[in-house]
């Protein structure tokens, strides 16, 4: 027996109202599902007896992926260190057919990017363009406009 598909990736932020709207408002996410858990299975298995959570699911529209925010109530948490080059850290991935015009906009929106878009120079994705940019709580996510030739069979 093995896994059969993947279902959502989770990330945990300070504030579920500002990343919402973040992944909402300038992404183009449709939100799912809010909801606030306290204990019971949550608590067993994030591993946290006193686990409360606000949560909400996100995904695109027309696709399967859901995007999972937690904010933790309780336990206080820590922050992590999501710099890409550090083990354990993750980043999303959004694809686009615009890179360009939609980095004007999300720039014009006071979001942090790491670059403007990039061309990809090398490998399987040559010729299209990327670019990483931070969400509120510092997390990446890479847009990618795959090249011409590419689109709409990744």
């Amino acid at each position: 027996m093995s896994a059969s598909r993947i279902h959502h990736t989770g990330y945990t932020v300070t504030d579920l109202d500002r990343s919402v709207a973040f992944y909402r408002d300038l992404l183009g996410c449709e939100v799912i599902a809010t909801q606030e858990k306290q204990g019971g299975y949550l608590a067993a298995i994030v591993g946290y007896p006193d686990a409360h959570v606000r949560m909400a699911h996100l995904r695109l529209p027309g696709t399967d992926h859901v995007v999972e925010l937690f904010q933790y109530l309780t336990p206080a948490g820590g922050r992590a260190d999501v710099e890409p080059k550090n083990v354990g850290a993750s980043h999303l991935c959004f694809v686009t057919d615009d890179l360009a015009g939609l980095y004007e906009r999300l720039l014009a929106e006071g979001v942090s990017f790491v670059s403007a878009p990039v061309e990809v120079d090398t490998g399987i994705n040559a010729g299209g363009y990327a670019l990483y940019l931070r969400d509120p709580d510092g997390i990446v996510v890479e847009l990618f406009q795959p090249p011409a030739a590419r689109r709409g069979n990744l």
